[in-house]
């Protein structure tokens, strides 16, 4: 989309308005209006949705971090090996076995018909194997969840033992994926795992936790709640590795008081691997020389750590086709499914991206109403409900799954064809984690963006961050717009549903009761200061 395209773009959104009157019934179109305007007012941003989802109501989160996720890893000005003159197109001149990995983990990665590394997994795993911290940067499907797994395996291996390394991720869907991961790779020398996140039952974690896992994968809330119900029990004392994967989110305010916690319980003498798909000031940050690791002649420094990024490391894949509906605000249901509808995507595998959990569960009902089988994945939802919808969806039982931006990371499913942003993100970066989401490991995929009028400078920047002029998708407009009325009633129908269920009544008292402990804090503080 041009940036000198506004006028004759608002000329065609003119149009089209005119055009939908012919469809509508005024009071169901007004109703389709007021309602639009309600969600624009009370839109929810990326970060409180995360703020929410991690851990509902199990912890309260701080913004004062101590900053020890970076104690001892710096960067060396020899360690940052970022290759200027590779190709856009890395191709590998080493197997598995050159970088030092086991036949038994060569034979694994075969039988998942893996037969040669990434550019993240050569460059670092060798640096892993011989001991090192690393920072590694790679977009997203480029193997950055293997590249560590594959030597912590190696190293359990050698010398097995629990609790060997903890992982944490931002998000639980994330979590069980990259157990999934290790489950595999790791069958053949009776790998124990659990996974540690929000929604689930404390006492079967606990016990879990104290028949000492040889890998913990864990949100970070979760995992400080089981350190201070019983830090004796957790058995954390001789880790050898500790992994932030999508660093870049984990190392922000909503889990500094968390990673704090965990940290502080953790040896100081331990392998630590930071990886993502957004190098941020934050991350890069910890590969500078900390201070309060000047060398002693009793304790000498700390080796810097490895860096590496990928080049373009945030991008979008050639084998991605990208392309934007430009469309009246109120008008973005009907679009939505007349797309889902027509034979080009009827039976494609979709992602539909939303930006609020109330917006996502709209549709979900509406959707049904329409006939259009689907799932959601939402903070809003049990966890046990999203593991169900992500059981639907990868089999294929149904090939619709609506989305928060909590689905947006890591999440590997092979088999999505079709991206759908019906909210556009104000970020660039989290537009590329979603259509990420398609078009994985060399495969083809599709991300279409519904723009509307107050969308425009928000679809430019992400053009402007991908260094690409997405095309406008052709749909029939006499053809969607016959929908309208229909769609417009099952709307009405999915919002009363909404209303009678109290929906998202649960989180706004969370929300009121996090509010009210944090001003008893802050009034606690302001006393003790005053007494002083």
């Amino acid at each position: 989309m041009a940036r000198n395209a506004g006028k004759p773009k608002t000329t065609k959104l003119q149009k089209l308005e005119k055009k939908a009157l012919e469809y509508s019934d005024p009071e169901l179109e007004q109703l389709s209006q007021d309602e639009n305007e309600s969600d624009e007012n009370d839109n929810e941003s990326f970060e409180e949705l995360e703020d929410d989802e991690e851990e509902t109501g199990d912890q309260t989160v701080s913004s004062d971090s101590d900053n020890e996720s970076g104690e001892g890893e710096a960067k060396a000005v020899d360690g940052k090996a970022e290759d200027e003159d590779e190709d856009e197109q890395f191709v590998s001149n080493l197997s598995f076995s050159q970088l030092g990995l086991a036949s038994w983990l060569v034979n694994a990665l075969k039988a998942m018909s893996i037969t040669s590394p990434s550019e993240i997994q050569t460059k670092c795993i060798p640096e892993i194997l011989k001991g090192r911290d690393v920072i590694g940067g790679a977009k997203t499907g480029s193997g950055k969840t293997a590249a560590f797994a594959l030597p912590i395996l190696q190293k359990l291996s050698e010398d097995p033992y629990g609790v060997f390394a903890v992982i944490l991720t931002p998000t639980r869907e994330l979590a069980f994926q990259i157990a999934e991961q290790f489950k595999v790779l790791g069958k053949s020398i009776n790998l124990k795992d659990v996974v540690i996140v929000g929604g689930l039952d404390m006492m079967t974690q606990a016990i879990a936790l104290s028949k000492r896992p040889h890998i913990i994968i864990a949100t970070p809330g979760r995992l400080r709640d089981h350190i201070n119900s019983s830090k004796d029990a957790m058995h954390l004392s001789k880790v050898k590795f500790l992994v932030l994967d999508e660093a870049d989110r984990l190392l922000t305010d909503t889990f500094a008081d968390d990673l704090g916690g965990i940290l502080e319980v953790l040896p100081k003498k331990r392998q630590t691997l930071l990886f993502t798909a957004t190098m941020t000031d934050a991350v890069l940050e910890l590969s500078k020389p900390n201070p309060e690791d000047s060398p002693s002649p009793s304790t000498p420094a700390k080796p810097l750590p490895f860096v590496y990024q990928c080049k373009n490391t945030v991008s979008t894949v050639s084998t991605l086709t990208q392309s934007y509906i430009f469309i009246p605000s109120h008008l973005r249901e009907t679009y939505l499914t007349y797309l889902l509808r027509s034979e080009d995507f009827v039976k494609k595998s979709t992602i539909i991206f939303c930006g609020r959990c109330r917006t996502a569960e709209t549709l979900r009902v509406m959707l049904r109403e329409l006939g259009i089988a689907c799932t959601a994945l939402h903070s809003e939802m049990s966890q046990q409900e999203r593991l169900n919808s992500l059981a639907k969806f990868r089999g294929a039982i149904t090939t619709v799954l609506i989305a928060t931006d909590v689905g947006s990371r890591g999440l590997d499913i092979p088999s999505v064809q079709l991206v759908l942003n019906y909210d556009i993100p104000r970020d660039p970066t989290d537009y590329i984690h979603r259509v990420g989401r398609t078009a994985r490991a060399g495969r083809g995929g599709q991300a279409i963006s519904i723009v509307s009028e107050r969308d425009i400078e928000l679809i430019q920047d992400i053009e402007s961050r991908i260094n690409k002029t997405m095309g406008e998708y052709p749909i029939p407009e006499n053809k969607a717009l016959e929908v309208l009325n229909e769609v417009t009633s099952a709307k009405r129908a999915a919002n009363m549903t909404l209303h009678d269920s109290q929906f998202g009544e649960k989180k706004r008292i969370q929300k009121q009761k996090r509010q009210i402990l944090e001003n008893a804090r802050n009034g606690s503080k302001k006393r003790k200061l005053s007494s002083k």
